[in-house]
């Protein structure tokens, strides 16, 4: 992964001491919270419900077990001793003293972290497939890419300040496990008609109050140009994105209002300015920064494991977790590890420092040093050798992180909801535990099969509600939460039916299907009943599905809504 030269670790430090600094003077009542505001989120940090919430960067996903364990540390000296992982691959603190903050940023510039642009009107993280430099379907691997985007957005002082906040992502594969198209700017490496590496570029996509998938603005930018094309959308967006209504201010609603034609014509003529000059990625550079990802000293092992096969007919607990919490990876011996955040009546996202401790030690000594971040809140081992996976997933077990359910009713993403966050309508949380425990039962939801559950407690979509085969948004009606669901969502590249990483069938598969914003089911559920209204739709699905192969989204495109209002409200929604 990158590594920070002088320049990155003079201007953290430099940027940690401005801060403390700030901090300071807010504590003696210097600054009051409206002139401390603007500061304070330019370092990631929010004002919540009950405390102040800490926001790290984590670029697109990427750990070392050393990272890992300085967030431990943090969490449990710091903080009530668990962080939560976001959709956006980073963590979140919700418990920090804004006293401590400056000395938290301390510790983590020690290990090569900070929080800057993980809040605010500017480019955030860039995020990419948890399985990139791993996956077996890859073109080729995006990480490089998003570090060079990441080092051209940092600080950028012509898009410090958009009109709202900004957010990409890039896929290295056919099958996109970014959910580009429900970003402002999604890319999809592909290879042009004479083999060279290029883009495939998305614009305007998004979820939150107005949720729209992204159009194609270019079906090919060459690599070397890819900065020089950014920068053009995102002049075009600066300059004539608006800045009147914050709700009517994302990329999204210019490329709706203006058409994507008109919005293309502008990009172009811009990235004609642009191209050819300074923006340009020489080769050189794209090698220096490739070389940092180069893949790890893989050992020459059979496609297959005889002690894995073994282990895994004497234990179906064992055999379980390997179906879904495996898959393929390019190099044959070798696959890619999912660590579930979710067990069951669970926070989804949550881990505890000793959970992460143990994450490390084991990436450490099975996964040559690295885990990644999924945007479903889960953790990832992207390299173990087929023979270690009885011994991680021991440890895993050890740990309670052991939970087999990647992609089934119980891997549910979930925002912290009105448990923590000033602007959530609804609880999110207490929701999300309770599905997962009245989905339990590990041979039901084996039985009902790939189904993503996503639950946002405002209408701001943290929890990707929009693109859940199931979303479920809490809504405030007279002072009570009340629960909204929506049907069909996708965030792209569902994909059902593959071999596993095991080489069984499993998670993940052939016959794509594309991102889609889910259809509103009818009026909304009390607290009380929205767990019955999903195990209704459910087993609804399960009634009408053709065979156990058709999964709840194929299902869904088949028959709509109307089999669900019916089952729901006897036709009445």
């Amino acid at each position: 992964m990158y590594r920070y030269d002088e320049f990155d670790h003079a201007f953290v430090r430099d940027r940690l001491e401005q801060f403390r600094d700030q901090v300071n003077r807010r504590l003696a009542g210097d600054l009051t919270e409206e002139q401390f505001k603007p500061l304070r989120l330019m370092n990631g940090v929010y004002l919540q419900l009950h405390a102040y919430m800490l926001r790290i960067a984590i670029p697109y996903g990427t750990l070392s077990a050393r990272q890992l364990r300085k967030l431990a540390h943090v969490a449990r000296t710091y903080d009530k001793g668990y962080g939560h992982f976001t959709t956006r691959q980073n963590l979140q603190f919700h418990w920090p003293s804004l006293k401590d903050i400056p000395t938290i940023l301390e510790e983590l510039a020690e290990v090569e972290m900070h929080a800057i642009q993980t809040s605010g009107n500017c480019i955030r993280n860039v995020t990419t497939d948890h399985f990139a430099g791993a996956a077996a379907d890859e073109v080729a691997d995006p990480r490089p890419w998003a570090e060079i985007v990441r080092q051209w957005s940092s600080l950028h002082p012509e898009f410090s300040f958009l009109p709202r906040k900004f957010k990409v992502a890039v896929t290295g594969a056919a099958r996109d496990r970014a959910a580009i198209r429900v970003h402002d700017i999604g890319l999809e490496l592909r290879r042009g008609p004479d083999g060279g590496i290029g883009f495939r570029v998305f614009v305007g996509g998004g979820l939150g109050r107005t949720p729209m998938v992204g159009r194609e603005i270019r079906d090919f930018v060459p690599e070397n140009a890819l900065l020089a094309y950014l920068e053009a959308i995102l002049r075009v967006y600066n300059r004539y994105g608006r800045r009147d209504n914050k709700f009517k201010a994302r990329i999204k609603i210019l490329v709706h209002e203006r058409g994507i034609e008109e919005i293309r014509a502008g990009v172009e003529a811009e990235f004609e300015t642009l191209r050819g000059g300074a923006l340009d990625v020489p080769a050189e550079a794209r090698e220096r920064i490739a070389a940092y990802f180069a893949p790890p000293p893989f050992a020459d092992l059979p496609a297959r494991s005889a002690a894995l096969e073994a282990a895994w007919k004497a234990d179906p607990k064992f055999g379980r977790w390997i179906a879904r919490n495996t898959h393929p990876h390019k190099v044959p011996g070798h696959v890619s590890v999912t660590i579930s955040l979710k067990p069951v009546g669970g926070v989804p996202g949550d881990a505890t420092a000793a959970q992460m401790d143990a994450v490390a030690d084991l990436a450490e000594r099975y996964g040559f040093d690295e885990i990644r971040v999924s945007h479903e809140q889960n953790l990832i081992l992207p390299h173990v050798r087929k023979d270690d996976l009885c011994a991680i997933y021991d440890g895993l077990v050890a740990a309670g992180l052991a939970t087999g359910n990647a992609g089934l009713a119980t891997d549910i993403i979930a925002c912290p909801g009105l448990d923590y966050c000033a602007l959530a309508n609804a609880r999110s949380i207490p929701i999300a535990q309770r599905l997962s425990e009245r989905f339990a039962d590990a041979d039901r939801q084996a039985e009902i099969g790939d189904l993503s559950l996503k639950i946002s407690g405002c209408i701001n979509a943290c929890g990707h509600h929009h693109v859940g085969h199931i979303g479920i948004l809490g809504v405030d009606r007279k002072g009570e939460e009340f629960y909204q669901i929506t049907l069909g969502g996708a965030p792209g590249g569902e994909i059902f039916g593959a071999e596993n990483g095991a080489g069984e069938t499993g998670a993940g598969g052939t016959g794509g299907a594309d991102a889609a914003i889910g259809q509103i089911v009818g009026k909304g559920f009390s607290a009380d009943d929205v767990v019955d209204a999903v195990e209704t739709i459910v087993d609804t699905y399960l009634t009408l599905r053709e065979g156990r192969e058709e999964t709840f989204l194929a299902a869904w495109r088949r028959l709509g809504n109307t089999p669900f209002q019916e089952a729901l409200y006897g036709g009445r929604s």
